[in-house]
């Protein structure tokens, strides 16, 4: 890369989702210069949520774009500055950190990780195309659509018997796929799945998913004998894992499953370097407790600027 002059700011967010804007919203408005750095612009898993109707105070329901677009409108309008491009490296040197794009290079006193997790796909047919049309990762988002219908879930660990749990309150009709003869969840939600009438479908994947306007079926194959049968369903929920976004910060204490290690103030290993949201270990990811991790890290980040 170039050599060239490096932007300084008091705050630097990567990555544009629900955390990171709510992040640099507080920032810049209690004060601070706040740049916010995404691959791909404002969104994240938000994108995905076709009616966002369970964060307090929206209501009617919003598309996750249309959030999405108001939270950069609302960070801007506070003067925090967002630009699209893919951070290739983050140093820090002395009290700051050096963060370098292709094109660019800026310099920040405190730093804030809001770059998410992503969804480990199925990749199958029809999975992309009818995402937010029956396909969903997300049980606590999307399954109240789906009450009394019928539902798949597929996975077999903690994450995806927990959830078909929950689905069980809406609908009596709930399966759940999963490639092995037994679960990898601890057993005690696999005997409480199992008491609230999820049906398990063993040793088997689904293959494809199909429908016209919406989901109508799943096409499963039994992974032992090969042999294909088409199940009806109007919903097909994915939890097959998740994989947090870490590259930039490998160096990070992070849980079994990868995520961030924080204290409750949203602060890593390293001063001044935050994590909120997906990217960051917590027993509960959602929009809401997003947006809070990055009020609280923007909060404490701000305090330590104006004190330092």
């Amino acid at each position: 890369m170039e050599n060239l002059e490096t932007e300084k700011f008091d705050y630097v967010v990567i990555g544009a989702g629900c955390a990171g804007l709510a992040s640099a919203q507080y920032a810049a408005r209690g004060g601070l210069s706040v740049l916010v750095l995404d691959v791909a612009g404002a969104g994240g898993q938000v994108l995905q949520i076709s009616e966002l109707e369970n964060y307090p105070g929206v209501f009617p329901a919003v598309d996750g774009a249309t959030y999405m677009m108001t939270m950069q409108k609302q960070a801007e309008a506070f003067g925090a500055k967002v630009i699209q491009a893919q951070v290739l490296s983050i140093d820090k040197t002395g009290g700051s950190f050096m963060i370098k794009t292709k094109k660019a290079a800026y310099e920040a006193t405190c730093l804030c990780l809001a770059t998410g997790a992503i969804h480990r796909n199925l990749e199958v047919p029809g999975e992309k195309e009818f995402s937010g049309r029956g396909v969903s990762y997300c049980a606590t988002c999307d399954g109240p659509f789906f009450r009394n219908k019928k539902i798949v879930v597929v996975g077999g660990g903690d994450s995806a018997c927990s959830e078909a749990i929950y689905l069980s309150t809406l609908s009596s009709d709930v399966s759940i796929i999963h490639r092995r003869n037994k679960f990898r969840a601890q057993q005690a939600v696999i005997d409480k799945m199992l008491a609230a009438g999820v049906k398990p479908v063993y040793d088997s994947v689904v293959k494809e998913i199909k429908g016209g306007a919406k989901v109508e079926s799943v096409i499963v194959e039994n992974v032992k004998t090969g042999e294909q049968t088409e199940l009806t369903t109007d919903a097909v929920f994915i939890f097959t894992g998740m994989l947090p976004q870490t590259d930039l910060v490998d160096m990070l204490p992070k849980d079994p499953a990868g995520y961030i290690l924080t204290d409750e103030n949203m602060e890593t290993s390293v001063p001044g370097l935050f994590a909120a949201g997906d990217v960051r270990s917590k027993p509960f990811r959602q929009v809401v407790t997003a947006v809070s991790d990055g009020a609280i890290a923007a909060h404490i980040a701000s305090e330590r600027i104006r004190n330092a």
